[in-house]
């Protein structure tokens, strides 16, 4: 992705997950020569007057500590839909957001960050705590044998703006050539790609049965990643939510691991002409 545009919008809410979200990004949009956004969002129109001012203030605090340059707007609206309409105005080219994780009716109805996810053009990097990135960040790039697996390849390189980084591509095997196959495909297609750009990556293949995901998310943990990499579910409908899909339980993983999740766009195949 070589046409950035110069904002990352940080949806923003006075709270302290938030507050990590604007630190998270203020790293990025500092490698990149781009502006932060804080996005407040009211139910009312009347609301916005008492929410303006508190908004001013912690952008001009925020351009000070952070040293990058942090704008202020509010609109009237949902977070379900705003968000990404804010987003294509401005032609953003990243959303920062903060995540309490799934609690209460949460639990019951998916969680309200793929919701807000879910349809988006650009990434979102779903945040649980303060950044504490290491000098050469560890991305965890799970392979599975679906053919949108490929869509974050195009964005892989937005992570290097948050610290130098080493990908490393995570695959299962055992599961019978069905799904065997077209993993092992995949695998080669996305290190070939990351050779020709030059991005350092390993490649782990898993034998241990059972569900990817859940067995990714455990490697996360227990290798210390510092963000995880993930497509959403094709056509996500609400019986997903209700079901628990994958991206669930990794965007709310325990750890508090960063995740960066890629939306598939739907011409998936011609898309990959143009890699």
């Amino acid at each position: 992705m070589s046409n950035y545009s110069d904002s990352i919008i940080v949806p923003y809410d006075f709270t302290e997950k938030a507050d990590f979200a604007v630190q998270h990004a203020a790293i990025m949009a500092k490698n990149m020569k781009a502006e932060v956004i804080l996005l407040h969002i009211v139910k009312k129109i009347s609301e916005t007057k008492d929410a303006e001012t508190k908004l001013n203030d912690l952008a001009s605090r925020f351009t000070t500590d952070l040293g990058v340059t942090v704008h202020q707007i509010i609109r009237e609206g949902t977070i379900f839909k705003t968000i990404n309409e804010v987003v294509e105005e401005l032609k953003g080219v990243c959303v920062v957001m903060g995540t309490h994780g799934m609690k209460g009716m949460q639990k019951l109805t998916g969680s309200w960050a793929l919701k807000v996810i879910v349809g988006c053009h650009v990434p979102y990097l779903i945040v649980q705590k303060a950044p504490c990135y290491n000098d050469t960040a560890n991305i965890l790039f799970p392979v599975d044998y679906k053919l949108e697996t490929k869509e974050k390849l195009k964005w892989v390189s937005m992570l290097n703006y948050l610290s130098k980084m080493k990908v490393s591509l995570l695959g299962q095997q055992g599961n019978g050539p069905m799904y065997d196959n077209p993993t092992k495909a995949n695998m080669s297609f996305c290190k070939k790609y990351l050779s020709e750009r030059n991005i350092a990556f390993d490649t782990v293949w898993l034998d241990q049965k059972g569900s990817f995901y859940e067995l990714s998310l455990k490697y996360a943990q227990e290798q210390k990643c510092d963000v995880i990499m993930i497509t959403t579910t094709r056509d996500i409908a609400f019986h997903d939510y209700i079901l628990g899909a994958y991206e669930q339980t990794i965007i709310a993983n325990e750890a508090e691991i960063p995740v960066f999740v890629v939306n598939p766009r739907s011409e998936v195949k011609l898309a990959y002409q143009n890699f």
